[in-house]
């Protein structure tokens, strides 16, 4: 996993509420084995609709996304978070998230940010109204802006998850730093337990 960086950008405004996993990665896409490749289906049903946000080229490679309430409930399908981070989303800024969700978006280094509702509404409508405007995501400061510097929020989140994502840690990676620990059991532990290794 990448160390997660200040993100600058456009950001794409989903002005929906409760969006669920199943409307960011339809069921019929699960089939894929790969974990990549998932983004060109992200919000497949919607973007039949011309006017939808994500057919809108200003958009197109857009960094954030600001959203309504509750985003990610329904299933635990780890494929909406990676169909959002092949999208090319390096943080998802809602008024709450299905902790489910937030957990495995965690997993693979794209940030989740909280932000009281109103806050969300006035980067959404900011954002409708001059897509061309860019917002500054930095995590060390835990801060969200704008990036003429007109507008500054504070967030908050987990000390552990903001850990392991400045230090582009995941699960493998947290059990990687215990290897020194780890090979000096593995050395030892024949002489304390007893082989399971038929002679």
């Amino acid at each position: 996993m990448k160390k997660f960086e200040p993100v600058q950008g456009r950001s794409i405004p989903m002005n929906r509420a409760d969006v669920d996993t199943d409307q960011i990665i339809s069921k019929e896409f699960l089939k894929r084995i790969e974990r990549t490749g998932f983004g060109p289906f992200a919000f497949d049903d919607w973007k039949q609709d011309p006017d939808f946000v994500l057919n809108n080229p200003e958009f197109k490679g857009a960094p954030v996304m600001v959203t309504g309430p509750n985003f990610g409930c329904g299933s635990s399908r780890e494929h909406a978070p990676w169909a959002l981070e092949d999208l090319g989303l390096k943080a998802i800024i809602a008024p709450s998230f299905a902790d489910i969700f937030r957990n495995n978006c965690a997993k693979i280094g794209l940030l989740t940010v909280v932000l009281p509702q109103q806050d969300c509404e006035y980067l959404i409508a900011r954002s409708e109204e001059l897509p061309s405007s860019e917002v500054v995501v930095d995590l060390a400061s835990q801060t969200v802006a704008t990036a003429d510097g007109t507008w500054s929020r504070r967030f908050e989140i987990d000390p552990f998850v903001k850990h392991c994502l400045l230090n582009g840690l995941d699960e493998i990676g947290l059990t990687l730093q215990e290897d020194p620990h780890i090979s000096a059991f593995e050395e030892r532990r024949a002489t304390v337990f007893p082989s399971t290794i038929p002679a």
